[in-house]
């Protein structure tokens, strides 16, 4: 069995944001020359997420507006975490769209439905995080 493992690393410019990664991971899968197998794709940091969905800007803003609704960003002082940071909402936001997606590898392909695509989620940028991408198989 092969193994392969790459981080990759974003510096959003606004506070949120919904990046589509899947040609970085699709690149990384022709890099590890494995054909069948599994591919991990993870958020290293707890403020960000990485998610399937579709690429459709409309869903884009009703996630912005349905996770502001659940854990709006202010005011500051409504959440018992925020003292040295300001992120609490942030936290929250990431436990609800997750921290890391497993898609299937087939024909040196990922298996994934026709509109999926995978997403970075931040929700406190403005400074450099990064996403591990490991695959495994043959």
């Amino acid at each position: 069995m092969k193994s392969y493992r790459k981080e990759l690393w974003f510096e959003t410019r606004r506070r949120r944001e919904f990046i589509n990664i899947m040609p970085k991971i699709e690149e990384c899968l022709q890099e590890s020359g494995i054909t069948e197998g599994l591919c991990l794709v993870n958020a290293m940091h707890i403020t960000a997420s990485v998610f399937i969905n579709d690429n459709e800007s409309g869903l884009h803003q009703d996630f912005e507006r349905w996770l502001e609704q659940l854990a709006p960003e202010k005011p500051y002082d409504q959440y018992a975490h925020n003292g040295y940071e300001d992120n609490a909402d942030a936290h929250l936001k990431r436990s609800v769209m997750g921290r890391e997606v497993v898609v299937a590898v087939s024909g040196g392909k990922l298996d994934i439905g026709p509109w999926e695509c995978i997403f970075y989620g931040e929700f406190d940028g403005k400074r450099k995080k990064r996403v591990l991408v490991k695959i495994i198989g043959e």
